[in-house]
């Protein structure tokens, strides 16, 4: 009887490499943008990705308010809160959040392509979004990705 000559190989922590990437947001498209940065967080472009490990890399965005909405998205999206009370709801545009805050709108869509488990909030504290062009993770050495070069 013959043996395989190959094993499946099952990642786990101490067997997991994890390196720095550096995206740049500057005209991406939003949803495009955090579908790549997922899968990055995920490890799904690791060819021993394992669905029940974090082994994805940490991902740095920068310029974060320059970020591209297709469409009326910008006006027309509606990012809903409530409050709790009676009358609480609180909707928010795009356009207001890109004022404000504009890292919570590509940290939102990020989050919502994670799985909705303890891994899924692990693999998201590994991203880190800059509204400008500068990040204080420089001595990690990041490697610089250019979103249209990937498949």
């Amino acid at each position: 009887m013959e043996s395989l000559s190959y094993k499946t190989i099952s990642a786990n922590a101490a067997t997991v490499t994890k390196e720095w990437v550096l995206i740049d947001a500057t005209n991406a498209v939003l949803g495009r943008l955090a579908a790549q940065v997922a899968k990055i967080l995920r490890g799904k472009d690791k060819p021993s990705f394992t669905p029940h490990v974090d082994c994805g890399d940490n991902v740095i965005i920068i310029n974060a308010e320059k970020v591209r909405l297709t469409g009326k998205k910008l006006t027309d999206k509606e990012y809903v809160r409530h409050s709790g009370y009676p009358g609480g709801i609180r909707l928010t545009t795009p356009a207001e959040y890109l004022k404000k805050n504009p890292e919570f709108i590509i940290e939102k869509a990020v989050k919502g392509m994670l799985p909705r488990t303890r891994l899924g909030a692990a693999q998201m504290r590994n991203l880190k979004v800059y509204a400008g062009g500068e990040h204080p993770h420089a001595a990690q050495a990041p490697r610089t990705i250019n979103l249209n070069e990937i498949k």
